[in-house]
């Protein structure tokens, strides 16, 4: 897809004039910006091209605000499936709301978009800095989550009778895709609601954000299921250590977790195409040679071999077959089939994983971006996420963050690392 700047453009409910409470503080100008190409012979070429660089609006607090504090009232609903750092972003915001900005009324809808809808009956819980005071020490998310889409008027029928005067969506695509829809509803009726999101996909596949919250807990965490397989497999007779990790569309965990231990032998992903037989082939090789493997599955890889299972959840996903349990039984029966005695061990740690608090690492990184999405907030920012971009903090159009899926590289060189790592071919097909 070829961008323009305006694709960059951030869009604003009114033009800022009250000074912002923060005092000390480091401001963001409005014209500072974030480059999204980090080469230069590609900025040169767009520059030469079109006569603009393509860059992102720097997030941060800005000395003049949209809003008067004093009158604000802020919601905050969290959907989708669950991360590691939900409630660090709750806590996040609401600490920045009242210790920053003074506001003093902030909401939290239960289970995601349904709480702001009259049908489920869901009553709106009053969040203030005691409420959310240990709720990092915790996995989940306080305010529960859904699936699913919502009626657009009724939602923001309940933003214009509670009068609220911004919307903070913790959730991925399908979050934020609803967001922009609540955002482009408010911006028809005329009303001056800011609505901000805040990226929440375990499987890092946001575009136009280089990393996303829960990530690198969801690595630390997926790496002792790594080591355990790998115990098994070598603790018996041509071992077969079997892990499946998230990943539906893009294979980042299963990636950097296998990064992270070079005891990984197959790492299986879904921009990678595999086959059974190739695959079979392999692990029988690699046992013959070394007497035990290790392989990670993304659970998005290999769905060609298992069938569509031509349904969808609440979210509309495809919901795939396990190809964790496929890969279980077909190795088994394989290894029976040649008369070669082998033992599997399959490790399925997905809900463990998303269920647990952040790591220290993550939780920092979830204070950061919950202040610059209410940083965001203030400064009349709307239909747009915070993104991180060049280590920078950054403002994304929720249109472009959700215009296409990111995913690794097979041509990259974290791909390349891979393959390095694991000694696995290049092609396993």
């Amino acid at each position: 897809m070829e961008l323009k700047p305006a694709d960059l453009d951030i869009q604003r409910i009114g033009p800022c004039r009250i000074q912002s409470p923060i005092s000390g503080a480091h401001f963001v100008d409005d014209g500072d910006h974030v480059v999204l190409q980090s080469n230069p012979a590609e900025i040169q070429r767009v520059l030469a091209e079109s006569g603009h660089i393509l860059a992102f609006e720097k997030a941060g607090p800005r000395e003049k605000i949209y809003f008067d504090t004093s009158k604000l009232k802020c919601g905050i609903v969290t959907c989708g499936g669950l991360c590691p750092g939900l409630n660090d972003v709750i806590r996040a915001l609401v600490l920045s709301l009242f210790h920053n900005y003074k506001v003093k009324t902030v909401f939290g809808f239960p289970y995601g978009y349904e709480g702001l809808t009259y049908r489920y009956g869901h009553a709106p819980v009053e969040l203030d800095p005691g409420a959310v005071s240990r709720i990092h020490e915790y996995g989940g998310t306080i305010l529960g989550s859904s699936r699913g889409n919502q009626d657009i008027g009724e939602m923001v029928d309940t933003l214009d009778r509670m009068n609220l005067g911004i919307l903070f969506a913790v959730g991925g695509d399908g979050t934020l895709r609803g967001a922009q829809a609540i955002a482009e509803e408010i911006q028809r009726r005329g009303l001056k609601i800011s609505v901000i999101g805040i990226p929440k996909t375990i499987d890092n596949d946001i575009s136009y954000v280089e990393r996303s919250f829960g990530f690198e807990t969801a690595v630390s965490e997926a790496v002792k299921a790594i080591d355990a397989a790998h115990t098994e497999a070598k603790g018996a007779r041509n071992g077969i250590g079997l892990v499946k990790l998230m990943g539906r569309e893009s294979g980042f965990i299963a990636v950097f977790a296998s990064l992270a231990r070079s005891d990984v032998n197959f790492c299986l992903i879904p921009e990678v195409p595999f086959t059974l037989d190739k695959l079979l082939d392999n692990v029988r090789d690699r046992l013959q040679r070394r007497g035990h493997a290790v392989i990670v599955v993304a659970e998005g890889a290999g769905q060609d071999l298992v069938g569509d299972t031509s349904e969808r959840d609440a979210s509309g996903n495809v919901k795939f077959n396990d190809i964790g349990l496929f890969l279980k039984d077909r190795i088994n029966a394989h290894f029976k089939k040649i008369g070669m005695e082998a033992t599997l061990k399959y490790i399925d740690p997905s809900y463990t994983i998303r269920g647990v608090p952040a790591n220290a690492y993550d939780s920092a990184f979830c204070l950061l971006l919950g202040q610059n999405a209410v940083h965001a907030g203030m400064a009349g920012r709307t239909n747009m996420v915070v993104g991180y971009w060049m280590n920078t903090f950054t403002h994304v159009p929720i249109p472009l963050a959700v215009s296409r899926r990111k995913k690794v590289d097979p041509a990259g060189w974290v791909w390349s690392s891979v393959l390095t790592s694991t000694g696995q071919p290049k092609e396993i097909r």
